[in-house]
């Protein structure tokens, strides 16, 4: 007979790696001191936040609430919080040419030149002339309110060059994303414990 209980042994301890790491980086990316860190760090540390939030994205049920995310929640909210970040993870992974946020671009020769139609290409041909999406978050220990776009490239073609910061700006953008990110990956949290050294 097959237990199917979730998270099993094994997502047990994938998911606790991976929610230990992702609230420390969380906490450090959200205080305004890491903004003051070089590029290289900066970037590194939000590099490996979305190489955890997309490993993530592969638990069954954080598919369930992204898919629930189309029907209640605002416009493109479910698309964000799975291909886009999904997109930046595999842009700044397979492509790791780059030391800072705001170098990193790419372009469909360069995103096709071992093969056509991958995650990458799938995306934005998907998304390249959408509208603009307009969000805001709000950080409570602050009391502040932050606006922010994202903007989709207007056209994907031989000769563009699409840069990273054009769709998601390092820092607004990137708080946004690990809010959101959080939030999605919370439903599964039963209780967070925090452990003394």
């Amino acid at each position: 007979m097959n237990d199917t209980t979730r998270p099993n042994s094994s997502e047990i301890q994938f998911l606790t790696l991976a929610y230990n790491r992702f609230y420390d980086l969380y906490e450090e990316v959200m205080s305004d001191d890491f903004w003051d860190k070089n590029d290289w760090e900066r970037f590194s540390k939000i590099k490996q936040a979305y190489s955890i939030y997309a490993e993530l994205l592969n638990y069954e049920p954080i598919k369930w609430v992204i898919e629930k995310l189309k029907t209640e929640r605002p416009p493109m909210e479910s698309e964000i919080g799975s291909e886009l970040f999904k997109f930046v993870r595999n842009v700044i992974s397979h492509f790791p040419f780059f030391t800072k946020w705001d170098e990193v671009w790419v372009s469909k020769p360069i995103v096709n030149w071992h093969k056509e139609d991958q995650t990458i290409d799938r995306f934005l041909k998907k998304y390249a002339g959408k509208p603009e999406v307009k969000y805001r978050f709000w950080e409570d220990d602050k009391k502040l309110m932050t606006y922010l776009t994202i903007s989709f490239p207007s056209e994907y073609l031989e000769q563009s060059k699409i840069f990273l910061k054009d769709i998601i700006t390092e820092k607004e953008g990137v708080k946004f994303s690990f809010i959101l990110m959080k939030k999605i990956i919370n439903t599964q949290v039963e209780s967070v414990k925090e452990i003394k050294e």
